[in-house]
């Protein structure tokens, strides 16, 4: 079985027709100016309609072989930094409420993962309802995590995950059991776009994280951080040299209490990570329709088709691929409990 631990909704047209309306009445006009809910057909009508330039959302995954995935929102329009506060919040639960739709609608094929209602400025314990919400009602398995709230424009102003400022986040995701997934939302400054803001915010967070007292103060915390976790996997060297004159703790065994997904799209960068942090710490990904979502020239194959190549390294074990397809994502999202559950 092959689980694609990071993947995006695929929302009908009238979800983003309603967020346009948000953002130009800043609320004014009420939470249900139009009505962002859709019906069931509605639903399944988007999942079916060709996207990204080529098929389905529902027929990818059939293309390249995904069973499952975990569905979150699309991050760059989360839009933390939006005023007033209102909106971010109606905006992120609707979000999540479709997200539910889908997982309903599908429950053999998607699993939930909410957004939080992060707003920049707004102390993190805002953002806790909603994830109670989701995880409770709602079934969902984790939460996207964004460490920019201001997308961009104010990371000097921000607290790094580090700080005690998250620590209330953690104690829910603890008491809940359920991972957050460190991914940043959009980016406002003029100086690199979003998905260049993602991988830096990666990079910020899994320092931040194994240079504190986070995993001290909260030894069960499960953290992913996707994209092959930014930058730092692969500078490993240049942090492992001043960790070991710091001690006592050698920099991949810091590494590796954090959990990193393969959304990649490259055979050299995943046989990197793999290597570095181990297949025990690795989840699939491919978010699939997305951003890789194009043929390489080269090979007439997708991007995001990675499944094969990871199958094609030899140097790994097969115990190791099915951890890295299905078992760590099972274990880490307890995704059997969450399917009894909801049944």
């Amino acid at each position: 079985m092959i689980i694609d631990a990071h993947a995006h909704i695929t929302a009908p047209d009238q979800l983003y027709v309603w967020k346009a309306g948000l953002l130009s009445h800043r609320g004014a006009h009420g939470r249900y100016n139009p009505d962002p809910r859709v019906s069931d057909d509605q639903m399944l009508a988007a999942l079916n309609k060709p996207t990204f330039g080529t098929k389905s959302h529902l027929d990818q995954l059939k293309e390249v072989g995904t069973d499952m995935q975990i569905l979150s929102p699309r991050p760059y329009q989360m839009m933390h930094s939006e005023r007033p506060g209102t909106i971010v919040h109606w905006y992120n639960i609707a979000v999540n409420d479709m997200i539910a739709q889908q997982c309903r609608l599908f429950p053999d094929v998607f699993r939930g993962m909410c957004g939080l209602p992060q707003v920049w400025g707004e102390p993190i314990e805002k953002s806790l309802p909603e994830l109670e919400r989701c995880v409770t009602e709602l079934g969902m398995v984790g939460c996207l995590l964004n460490p920019d709230p201001s997308e961009g424009l104010a990371t000097l102003d921000v607290p790094d995950l580090g700080q005690e400022y998250w620590y209330p986040l953690y104690e829910k995701l603890v008491a809940l059991d359920v991972p957050a997934y460190i991914h940043s939302a959009g980016c406002r400054t003029q100086r690199h776009r979003y998905s260049l803001h993602f991988i830096l915010e990666e990079t910020i967070a899994v320092m931040a994280l194994i240079r504190s007292n986070v995993f001290k103060d909260f030894p069960t915390l499960k953290i992913v951080v996707p994209h092959g976790g930014g930058a730092i996997p692969f500078q490993f060297g240049r942090f492992h040299a001043p960790a070991l004159r710091r001690g006592p703790e050698p920099f991949r065994d810091s590494l590796r209490r954090i959990y990193f997904d393969t959304v990649l799209y490259s055979e050299d960068a995943l046989a990197m990570l793999i290597k570095t942090v181990g297949a025990d710490r690795i989840l699939f990904g491919a978010e699939r329709p997305g951003v890789g979502t194009v043929k390489d020239p080269a090979t007439g194959r997708w991007l995001d088709d990675i499944a094969p190549i990871i199958q094609g390294f030899s140097w790994l074990a097969e115990d190791e691929k099915r951890q890295i397809f299905e078992g760590n994502a099972r274990r880490l999202f307890r995704l059997d409990a969450s399917a009894r559950k909801a049944a």
